[in-house]
């Protein structure tokens, strides 16, 4: 893999013990096609296909597909399921409809970020007057999320399925995923608002689309059965769908700047500190798990945040590297990579609040030499054909 577009193997080992490596439904057929396969949050994926520069720019100008089946997929199901993970998150999901989701995060007693995840509320059955959603979450921290989500939801009715396992997820990304995918799909793709979703056929069998995705690009995510989904797989790959792997993933979601759990946030970090306030819902929500230590660092006054940096020259800042000032180390950095679509090399940093403004200049340590960067706005990158929320 080339030395600009280097992608972690895996997220902290902490977050979980080590296992013997999990093979998702399409793992023979990445084999297949030669891709090269690494351990990542405990499962065997494909890190490239074509090549990471290639495959990011079919991303970025047609349309490229990801096997992404090693997410955690819980399917919560009970009687004021709404009302009953409100506590759970800062966001407020009373306001979600039917077919619509949340991107927010989970969050321990002192406010760090446990995990973050996205909801898709599904509705209310008419007969039993139970509501059902499904919850998707970080690979590395599946279990122990599914440990702690349960454990909060003790002693009520509420039911988590975990279809880790058993269901295979692919995310078809760019601005060509609604033409080829559309072929595939009995329902209208174009029906499906930015951030909703529905229960669909593929094949003559069940799918949940959702148009949401890790790439800043327009795109839908399915989750079907495993033979499906090899199913899907072949027929996108007939359609010209260019197959896509870890790597490049992670060069589109740092231009877009999406954060990655266990290196942009961690249980160390704040929804406050990596500039995640507007999932915060302080107006319209009761309390919540963390909430007190927030309203608290709200008043005050965060001491650092988490900042977009672009290089001065090609130099790639990588993450565990030292931010400094004046020769002073004053922050570190938590993604980074010479962006294809740019040509820039670019990067997040946490870094004290003084130094965080926009237009900040600062120094970053690689292998004994500073360069030169500064603080530029986020995201790196906007689509121009992404629908709007």
């Amino acid at each position: 893999m080339a030395k600009s577009t280097e992608v972690q193997n895996t997220e902290p080992e902490h977050l979980e013990p080590k296992q013997p490596l999990s093979r998702t439904p399409l793992y023979d057929v990445a084999v297949e096609l030669k891709a090269r396969m690494v351990p990542f949050a405990g499962w065997e994926m494909a890190v490239q296909f074509s090549g990471i520069n290639k495959e990011h720019e079919a991303v970025r100008s047609q349309a490229g597909m990801f096997d992404i089946s090693h997410m955690g997929k819980f399917i919560l199901i009970g009687e004021n399921l709404i009302e009953t993970l409100q506590p759970l998150v800062p966001s407020d999901l009373s306001r979600l409809q039917p077919h619509q989701a949340q991107y927010t995060v989970l969050l321990s007693e002192q406010g760090g970020i446990l995990d973050d995840i996205i909801f898709y509320y599904q509705g209310e059955d008419a007969d039993t007057g139970c509501q059902r959603g499904v919850m998707i979450v970080n690979a590395a921290t599946c279990s122990r999320d599914k440990a702690w989500i349960s454990a909060q939801l003790e002693p009520t009715d509420i039911t988590l399925e975990d279809l880790t396992k058993y269901q295979a997820l692919i995310a078809v990304q760019g601005p060509e995923a609604v033409s080829k995918l559309q072929p595939l799909v009995s329902e209208d793709l174009q029906s499906i608002a930015f951030f909703g979703h529905l229960n669909a056929t593929i094949f003559g069998h069940p799918a949940f689309i959702a148009r949401t995705g890790y790439t800043g690009e327009d795109g839908f995510e399915i989750m079907v059965d495993p033979e499906v989904a090899v199913q899907l797989w072949r027929s996108l790959l007939e359609a010209g769908v260019t197959p896509c792997g870890l790597g490049a993933r992670d060069t589109l979601r740092l231009e877009a700047a999406m954060a990655l759990y266990g290196q942009d946030l961690d249980i160390s970090t704040t929804p406050l500190e990596a500039g995640l306030n507007w999932l915060i819902d302080w107006d319209s929500k009761q309390d919540f798990i963390g909430r007190s230590v927030l309203e608290r660092q709200k008043a005050e006054g965060v001491s650092r945040r988490l900042v977009g940096l672009e290089m001065q020259g090609r130099h790639i800042a990588r993450h565990g590297y030292p931010v400094k000032v004046r020769g002073e180390i004053v922050g570190e950095i938590t993604s980074g990579t010479l962006s294809p679509t740019l040509g820039k090399a670019i990067a997040l940093a946490y870094v004290p609040k003084d130094f965080a403004r926009i237009g900040q200049s600062l120094d970053v340590e690689i292998r004994g030499k500073t360069y030169s960067a500064s603080v530029v706005k986020r995201p790196f990158y906007r689509s121009t054909s992404r629908p709007q929320k």
